[in-house]
């Protein structure tokens, strides 16, 4: 298990019980550690920099008694923003119909990089619209996606502060 793994375990429970949802954790960086962390509150709402706050105070405690990192490091947390990555499978269930990049670890067709409509979630595949024909992804082989930054992908986005 790979160390963004580890902590996102580690902290998940807390930052759960402050009603905030882990989009991401990812460590990066050789000499010092860049740990960033990427949240977003579990009713939708949208993220502060009060929040932000919270959360990373949350996780530096707990991270200074259970010190599952050796080295030095810097924490960030942050929210996902409007051309957030989509990390677990109900990501790509939640923005359905939004324009998606998607790039996998193994070739389809001689292709790892998609762009397109995302159509949906069939058990552990996702399902892309691009350029006029449906691609069908198995999950485990997605590296990377994020949404593409549209009036849909900010509409969708805005409809979910609440003010």
């Amino acid at each position: 298990m790979d160390l963004s793994n580890i902590i996102q375990r580690l902290i998940e429970p807390s930052v759960d019980d402050l009603g905030f949802d882990i989009v991401r954790v990812q460590v990066s960086g050789k000499n010092e550690l860049l740990m960033q962390v990427m949240v977003e509150h579990k009713d939708g709402q949208g993220m502060t920099v009060d929040d932000c706050a919270i959360v990373s105070r949350a996780i530096s405690a707990l991270l200074e008694v259970e010190d599952p990192i050796k080295d030095p490091y810097t924490l960030e947390v942050s929210s996902p923003g409007l051309d957030r990555p989509l990390v677990k499978l109900r990501d790509f269930e939640r923005f359905q119909g939004h324009q998606v990049r998607v790039e996998t670890s193994v070739a389809q067709d001689g292709q790892k990089r998609f762009k397109g409509q995302l159509l949906g979630v069939e058990d552990e595949t996702v399902k892309i619209l691009v350029d006029g024909r449906e691609v069908i992804l198995a999950y485990p082989d997605i590296r990377r996606a994020k949404l593409l930054l549209t009036d849909d992908a900010i509409a969708a986005v805005e409809g979910n502060k609440k003010t």
